[in-house]
This record gives C-alpha cells, sequence and structure tokens, in this order.
C-alpha cells in the first residue's frame, strides 16, 4: 500500500526536486502537485492524502494560513519545506511532522519520510489499541449480544467533516490504508481499513463477502454462485461484487441470522 503525496510549492523546480526524489521510494505516490496555498485546500478535498509536503511561503495563502482553514487535527502528515529556518518553531507548534529546508537533501529527506511512516504505523496501531479496549470493556459488562453499533459515522473533508448515517452505506471497499463507503451516488474516503469496519459495524448487517469488500445486507439482490463458493454479490443499484469462498459462509451465516 503506498503513501498518496501531495507536494505543495510555488517554485516548479523545488516540485520538480522533490516529486524526483520522492520517486525513489516505492511506498510513496504523489497525486498531486499545487503552487498555493487555494491549491492545496481543494486539492485536500478532492483527493485522498496521506502525506503534504508543504511549503511555508506561498502565494495568497501559506503553509501556516492552509492549516489554519482546515484546522490541525483534520491535516494529514505534514512535512513543512521551506528556504528559511527561522519558521521551524511555529512549524513545530501546528503539529507538523518534520521541517526540511531547501534546497531538499536525499538523506533528509529520507529521514523524514521514516518518520512518515512511523507516524502512520503508530497510528493505525493507537487506534486497533482503542478498538481492543472497547472489546475488551464490553466483555466485562457482560453479554457481547448487547453491544451496541454505530449509527453514524464522521468522515473528515477537508475543512468540515462529514455525517454518514451507517443504514445508507451500501457497501464498502478498500482503498490502501482508507476505505471507501458508497452510499447511493456518492463515496466518501474514511481512514479506517475494511478489517477495522467489519470488526466495528453490526456483523447481522455487514458482512465481508471478499478480503477487499463489505455489503450491507439490506442491498443485495441477488448471489451469483460460480465455482466452489466462489461466485459474485449483485446489490439493488446494480453493482457486482466479487465474492471468496469466505465471504460466501459469511454471507450464509449472516443470513441465518436475519
Amino acid at each position: 500500500m503506498k503513501l498518496k503525496t501531495l507536494i505543495a510549492d510555488d517554485e516548479p523546480l523545488a516540485r520538480e526536486r522533490l516529486r524526483f526524489l520522492l520517486a525513489g521510494d516505492d511506498e510513496v505516490e504523489v497525486v498531486g502537485e499545487c503552487r498555493n496555498g487555494s491549491e492545496v485546500l481543494a486539492s485536500l478535498k478532492a483527493l485522498r492524502v496521506d502525506v503534504l509536503f508543504l511549503d511555508i511561503q506561498m502565494p495568497g495563502r501559506g503553509g501556516f494560513e492552509v492549516i489554519e482553514q482546515v484546522g490541525a487535527a483534520q491535516m494529514p502528515v505534514t512535512v513543512f519545506v521551506t528556504a528559511h529556518d527561522q519558521y521551524a518553531l511555529r512549524a513545530f507548534g501546528v503539529h507538523a511532522l518534520d521541517y526540511l529546508t531547501k534546497p531538499v537533501e536525499p538523506e533528509r529527506l529520507k529521514a523524514a519520510l521514516a518518520q512518515v511512516k512511523k507516524r502512520i504505523v503508530s497510528n493505525t496501531a493507537l487506534l486497533n489499541q482503542e478498538r481492543l479496549k472497547q472489546v475488551l470493556a464490553e466483555l466485562e459488562t457482560g453479554d457481547a449480544g448487547t453491544k451496541e453499533y454505530p449509527k453514524r459515522l464522521l468522515v473528515p473533508n477537508g475543512a468540515k467533516d462529514t455525517v454518514v448515517n451507517v443504514q445508507e452505506i451500501e457497501w464498502i471497499e478498500a482503498q490502501d490504508y482508507y476505505s471507501c463507503l458508497h452510499v447511493g451516488a456518492k463515496s466518501f474516503m474514511l481512514r479506517e481499513t475494511v478489517k477495522q469496519l467489519a470488526n466495528m459495524l453490526d456483523p447481522n448487517r455487514f458482512v465481508r463477502i471478499h478480503r477487499s469488500t463489505i455489503v450491507n445486507m439490506d442491498y443485495v439482490r441477488e448471489v451469483a454462485r460460480e465455482g466452489r463458493g466462489e461466485g459474485a454479490v449483485i446489490l439493488t443499484r446494480g453493482q457486482r461484487l466479487k465474492m471468496s469462498k469466505t465471504g460466501w459462509q459469511n454471507l450464509v451465516v449472516a443470513s441465518r441470522r436475519l
């Protein structure tokens, strides 16, 4: 799974150098480049971004103004890039992971990427730890069958969050470090893995039919069997989703509960 990376710098040569250096890391994919703060804000709304290399001084909105508008808590992992080091203290004050000065040196960038990867892994581990605590707390209180599942999910979307009603989610597909929630004609990117969502949502309704796919049983129209246990699930809107042998077994178990 590659880290979706956005480069923001008003200098073409600086963007080109950073893109060239990042190309040397197989775990990084540059998904966009921005010349100013306004383009950064638009890209954060339109794209799924894991890592942002953000120039501090840009026309219009600079790096600090971008963070001010989006909110530090909603920003992807951010590494500041600038020609001047007097901003270093303020950069860490807005929770930047690292600070690179131009021209960016390969070894320094390599060290920053190591920190980025460590941060993302630790965030995932922390999330898993919180899930584990929740499960243990439920077991201590007694009947696991009384567990309450979330009715809504809060999806970060740039400068604002979107509230998604769980019952309206038709199906979910894996997208690297994220999951894509399909709700009618719309889709939302949530920084949770399919495995995490499968453990979080009501198993009587949300069934993992493939390692990368979860379906809401309320929207399943047909099940097509192909070969030994494998096949496809056809949803009410016509989507045909691949189903594994294990997914078929999960579907059978869930159908018996309904």
